[in-house]
């Protein structure tokens, strides 16, 4: 019974992966270095983990209270630095496969910039006025 299961399990999963849905995405592929990529996985992780930073940084930057432009540059810099550690030095991927360096930075780079700055003035405002 287990066994009938299990083949009807993989055979669902091939006829989704066939039809162009994608595969349920492993969470330990995040830290191979062996694992492969295609362009819009990799683009999609580069996406989020900005997001993340985004937020974080929006969230301490409003709790603190931090002011000025600088402080806008030093989240770039922050976040395009963690971006640049986690595919050349965790993943380890040929970046020219992707479209470069330039791609690979500036992937989700606009949305986590207007996530920073709406985090960090919300947190800002309503925490400091």
């Amino acid at each position: 019974m287990k066994e009938g299961k299990s083949s009807k399990l993989n055979n669902q999963q091939l006829h989704q992966h066939q039809n162009g849905h994608l595969s349920p995405f492993k969470f330990a592929k995040l830290l191979d270095p062996e694992a492969s990529w295609d362009k819009d996985q990799l683009g999609d992780v580069l996406h989020w983990i900005r997001q993340v930073v985004a937020l974080l940084c929006g969230l301490l930057w409003g709790a603190i209270p931090l002011v000025g432009g600088i402080w806008i540059a030093v989240f770039l810099v922050i976040s395009s630095g963690i971006v640049y550690v986690y595919y050349s030095m965790i993943l380890k991927v040929d970046e020219e496969e992707f479209g470069g360096h330039g791609a690979l930075l500036q992937e989700g780079l606009f949305a986590s910039i207007t996530l920073f700055l709406l985090s960090w003035t919300l947190v800002y405002s309503l925490a400091h006025f």
